[in-house]
């Protein structure tokens, strides 16, 4: 089990190096950031002077392994617009975008499973029809269009909810609905296909013919199969819920970190642009590292497999 671990630690470490160059040279080969943060009107020597205190005028693998070198020591560098230290800028949005993840994340579960357990249990009838299109049309819809109808719905027809912002619990309703609705017909589609599965095995026959409850039989040897391959899902599923919180942050004025992400990104803030691709890439190596000891340790088979 050591060994399998440790081999997902080394995947995960050999992911988030790779995430770092790639990003790094990206943001360097499209485009000097200098024509971006400094005025057109900007005097030659001026320009000069900024790239050489950013070390911009250095060829591309010095500048490469200077930024390694400083990662390695805890230094993500400061920003190019206001000279703040880059992870402190960039940790001070990690709570909003915790907050909104995390009510997305028991929506998408709360209305997800329920969703795909009963259609699974009402296979290819009406209801199985009617929550399997509706799981599509909530996974296809894209989230900004989703955003944008939900504001002209509740905050302009109706005028119930702020259409942007986040200083109070009811700027969290919209985006929270935009992601976890999104999230939730993967989970209902996912989880009636394991469900379906698990269904089909001879010991759920064995159970039905000692005459066990149909709810016993879901609850007691169904799901607990079932959630299994959902762990695996999970790790996809943050990933997936942090690149649209970008997208729905930037329509909602969300101060989270996707959209201090865009606005970098637009300005070409390089340090903070890299900071954050690096915490979103540990976010979800770390996710999927987890899940994948969760799972070792939740499959007896795993358990056997790495023990011999």
């Amino acid at each position: 089990m050591l060994q399998s671990i440790a081999r997902a630690l080394f995947r995960a470490l050999v992911t988030l190096f790779l995430a770092i160059t790639f990003t790094f040279i990206i943001l360097r080969v499209s485009g000097d950031p200098l024509h971006s943060l400094l005025p057109v009107e900007t005097p030659p020597e001026v320009v000069a002077l900024m790239r050489q205190q950013w070390g911009l005028d250095q060829p591309l693998y010095i500048q490469y392994f200077s930024y390694l070198g400083h990662l390695l020591r805890g230094d993500f560098g400061t920003s190019l617009l206001n000279g703040q230290d880059a992870l402190t800028l960039v940790l001070s949005k990690v709570p909003a975008t915790l907050e909104l993840m995390g009510a997305a994340l028991v929506l998408a579960f709360g209305a997800g499973v329920p969703l795909g357990i009963l259609a699974a249990r009402n296979r290819g009838g009406l209801i199985d029809r009617f929550v399997m299109m509706l799981a599509v049309l909530m996974h296809s819809l894209p989230n900004f269009l989703i955003a944008i109808l939900l504001i002209q719905l509740f905050a302009v027809s109706l005028r119930l909810l702020p259409s942007g912002g986040g200083s109070s619990a009811a700027h969290l309703v919209m985006p929270v609905l935009v992601i976890g609705l999104y999230n939730a017909g993967i989970i209902a589609r996912f989880v009636r296909s394991s469900v379906l599965e698990v269904l089909g095995q001879r010991y759920i026959l064995a159970a039905r013919a000692k005459r066990i409850g149909e709810s016993a039989v879901l609850w007691q040897h169904v799901m607990p199969n079932a959630a299994l391959p959902l762990l695996t899902m999970l790790g996809f599923l943050v990933g997936g819920m942090i690149g649209g919180a970008a997208v729905v942050e930037t329509v909602y004025a969300w101060p989270g970190v996707g959209r201090f992400l865009v606005s970098s990104v637009a300005q070409r803030d390089l340090n903070i642009v890299q900071t954050i691709v690096l915490l979103i890439t540990a976010t979800m190596v770390s996710a999927n590292l987890i899940i994948d000891c969760l799972y070792i340790l939740a499959d007896p088979r795993l358990r056997h497999r790495a023990s011999a």
